[in-house]
């Protein structure tokens, strides 16, 4: 795995400049009149980011906002002995390290790359002076931290009263998105990051994924889930 000072520096020649085009794709920056979006072409950084690079190390310093435009990455803690826990999953349109820049705390857990990825990234300085400068975007990152303090009480939940059955099917109904009629997670999700998503070993992810695909709860094709209606309903 790579260091933060090696994303930098393996990054640094791969900044390139960014349009009000792509600006414009960007939820966070929906609501700015096309004249604020010239105003932030010259603030905002575009980088291509490899798989596998640590784009924030839990302890850091917060020094910029981070906006993905292509890519997955992973928000994840780890102790001195390895075992690593994933508490979620960013991708195209989401941001993350705004909670570091509103507090000046430091970063509670690293952001790695899942994939490729294209990044924006915005100084402190000019994020702050674009909260201050406009409403709806202030009301974007709240709902967005909102969001996530939610995800989070749910979460907690589901670890203290679901067994792994009922956590396993949590997270794939979360993760899935309507396709055709059928609800489907379509991002191939690794039963090891599965296990480090719900607090169970890979060998149980394993077992349970077997089970719900032989009693017909999922369908697996190549890399995408599908999920059947019946596990909405209680089992195990």
């Amino acid at each position: 795995m790579q260091t933060k000072s090696e994303f930098k520096g393996r990054t640094s020649g791969a900044a390139s400049t960014v349009s009000t085009t792509i600006l414009k794709t960007v939820p966070l920056f929906a609501s700015f009149p096309e004249e604020q979006l010239r105003t932030l072409v010259s603030v905002v950084t575009r980088r291509s980011v490899p798989r596998g690079a640590v784009i924030m190390a839990a302890g850091d310093q917060i020094d910029s906002l981070y906006i993905v435009i292509s890519g997955r990455l992973k928000v994840m803690m780890g102790d001195a002995e390895g075992k690593e826990v994933i508490l979620s999953l960013i991708g195209p349109g989401e941001f993350f390290g705004e909670m570091g820049l509103i507090d000046d705390s430091p970063r509670s857990a690293s952001v790695v790359t899942m994939e490729p990825c294209e990044l924006l990234s915005v100084t402190k300085r000019d994020f702050r002076n674009c909260l201050a400068g406009n409403f709806e975007m202030s009301m974007t990152v709240m709902r967005g931290l909102v969001r996530r303090l939610r995800e989070a009480d749910r979460k907690i939940g589901s670890l203290a009263l679901l067994d792994v059955y009922g956590r396993v099917a949590r997270l794939l109904l979360d993760m899935s998105e309507e396709v055709n009629g059928q609800s489907v997670v379509a991002k191939r999700l690794p039963k090891q990051d599965i296990a480090k998503m719900i607090g169970a070993s890979r060998e149980m992810v394993s077992r349970v994924m077997k089970d719900l695909q032989m009693g017909g709860y999922i369908e697996v094709r190549g890399s995408t889930i599908v999920l059947r209606d019946t596990i909405l309903l209680p089992h195990h």
